[in-house]
């Protein structure tokens, strides 16, 4: 009994740990604020290395989590710009996500921290526990405690040639200001 609970609350420590197409931290169960999905989105303009973003920001624990999971395509001057209440190491996967995806890991002055090309991961098979395919997946780490997350399509960063200390330009008190 005391090993299957062992067993239960590990794994239930690591699906928790286990990190989103984005984010980790799991959706709340309920919230005072209307679901994600009946809020339209909110764009940020954002420029890196001369070029000009329109980036959703997003700023709650439920769309972090999901983040770009299940999108076909990110247009090419679009993704999400992530808020985080606090500066933090960061962890992103490819959960559920069909389409590479370029992240730049931002301090709270808009500096670049890390940047990683994240690749296509197989999608969870009938036969693999939730557990068995968040264990499986690569992680993305900040390197170090990042206040942003930045996600645009595969390639683009690279593109751009992105790099740890660059910084990207965009209304961040703003876009912290509506973090939580």
């Amino acid at each position: 009994m005391a090993g299957e609970t062992a067993r239960r609350l590990l794994a239930a420590a690591l699906v928790a740990a286990a990190f989103a197409c984005d984010r980790s931290e799991p959706p709340p169960a309920a919230s005072a604020a209307p679901p994600a999905e009946a809020r339209a989105p909110i764009s940020v303009p954002v420029e890196m290395a001369g070029r000009r973003f329109h980036l959703e920001l997003v700023a709650d624990p439920a769309t972090r989590y999901r983040g770009l999971s299940n999108r076909a395509h990110i247009p090419g001057n679009s993704g999400m710009l992530f808020a985080f209440p606090e500066s933090a190491p960061q962890n992103f996967v490819m959960r559920d996500c069909l389409v590479p995806i370029d992240i730049a890991y931002l301090d709270h002055a808009g500096r670049v921290l890390a940047v990683h090309a994240m690749t296509l991961e197989p999608p969870r098979r009938a036969d693999e526990s939730r557990l068995a395919y968040e264990q499986r997946l690569p992680r993305y780490p900040s390197g170090a405690p990042a206040r942003f997350a930045i996600e645009v399509s595969g390639g683009v960063l690279d593109e751009l040639g992105l790099a740890p200390g660059d910084v990207v330009g965009f209304d961040r008190a703003a876009a912290l200001a509506r973090s939580r």
